[in-house]
């Protein structure tokens, strides 16, 4: 253990399909100033401040350890979906579509901020994410979640329409806190 951080943490990674779009999808949360806002090459520094604040506490680490090249070399295809949801103006979570594998658009990673959660916009905003997958035209849609995510995480995949197809079980190695400033403030 290193700073309080464990070595490695063993996880379940459940994997969940959709052959079809849902028949609805949940109307977006009344009083609320949301935006969420499709981005364009986005900045790199900006993608690793996402999936740190969304991520840190659920122990997304594989993204932070990826050098400038290898993250643009993935986030910036032309076919990649990523948008960002806004909450009273500052961010607040964001998703990450992958349409580009052979009929299926991978829902890569969702989630909300810490200070977004619990306030009845999670049912929405992976609604949402759906939708943005299921604009891709593929066949299927899939995700994954892992023992270390939000508990709620797998209950509300299923709700809205995903079924497990498989499970396994992976090693995490979680950044130590001098890494992940690192990654993240890097220059």
């Amino acid at each position: 253990m290193e700073n309080g951080v464990p070595e490695q943490i063993e996880v379940t990674v459940t994997f969940l399909e959709m052959d079809a779009p849902p028949a609805y999808y949940p109307p977006l949360p009344y009083g609320r100033q949301i935006a969420l806002l499709k981005t364009k090459n986005i900045p790199l520094h900006f993608y690793r401040y996402l999936t740190d604040r969304v991520g840190r506490k659920w122990h997304w680490v594989n993204v932070l350890r990826l050098d400038d090249e290898e993250l643009a070399a993935t986030l910036h295809r032309e076919d990649r979906d990523i948008r960002v949801l806004y909450l009273d103006g500052a961010p607040a979570g964001f998703f990450d579509v992958k349409p580009h594998l052979p009929d299926t658009a991978e829902l890569a990673y969702f989630g909300m901020m810490e200070h977004a959660t619990g306030q009845g916009l999670g049912r929405w905003f992976l609604g949402a994410a759906i939708e943005a997958c299921w604009s891709h035209k593929p066949r299927r849609v899939t995700v994954q979640t892992c023992t270390l995510d939000h508990p709620a995480a797998l209950p509300l995949y299923q709700k809205l329409g995903f079924r497990p197809v498989a499970q396994k079980k992976e090693i995490v190695r979680p950044l130590p806190f001098a890494e992940r400033m690192a990654s993240v403030m890097r220059p």
